[in-house]
């Protein structure tokens, strides 16, 4: 499961939202979900998710970026190919003589000139050989192609010198918050 917001009205009832939605995954056979953060929520939230027991992962930099600067061309040594789509969700891998060495989806948000990137991985022996670099100019190009003009996506810090240099620029953090039965 995964739960997430626009905003947080200020006078929103934060400690009776928070136990509504553990209650809701915890009457469902979910066995984690993550509640995504912002650096600008209201305070007091953080706190709330910790004593309900959702433990924070590490602080991610929410990045957007015109489509158009990071279209460049696929570096590396490998072959980037779209593996399947469903419906605006498309999936992205990276293979270098066959075998998997990246993933990474696009998701485009409809009603809207944005795409996601997300769920960028590179086989660790891979990293440093331009294979994220790939897999993000390929996914740039296929969303361009779709009408999207802006990209974004929350990324870690090994993400986010690639992201910087193909045009996206830090707007703010998110942290990942995590809940397990």
């Amino acid at each position: 499961g995964f739960v997430t917001h626009r905003r947080l009205a200020p006078g929103a009832d934060l400690p009776a939202l928070v136990a509504r939605t553990i209650a809701h995954f915890a009457a469902t056979d979910v066995v984690e979900f993550e509640w995504k953060t912002r650096g600008h929520d209201l305070p007091g939230l953080a706190p709330l998710l910790r004593a309900h027991g959702l433990v924070p992962g590490p602080e991610e930099t929410l990045m957007v970026g015109p489509v158009d600067l990071a279209l460049g061309e696929s570096a590396g040594p490998v072959t980037v190919r779209r593996a399947g789509a469903d419906g605006d969700t498309t999936l992205w891998l990276a293979e270098a003589d066959g075998v998997l060495v990246g993933t990474g989806r696009l998701e485009v948000v409809p009603g809207t000139p944005f795409a996601g990137l997300w769920g960028g991985a590179v086989d660790p022996a891979w990293r440093h050989r331009g294979v994220y670099r790939a897999l993000t100019a390929a996914r740039a190009r296929y969303a361009r192609a779709h009408g999207v003009r802006l990209l974004h996506s929350d990324c870690l810090p090994t993400s986010r010198p690639i992201l910087e240099r193909a045009g996206l620029v830090a707007v703010g953090t998110t942290t990942p918050w995590v809940w397990r039965r």
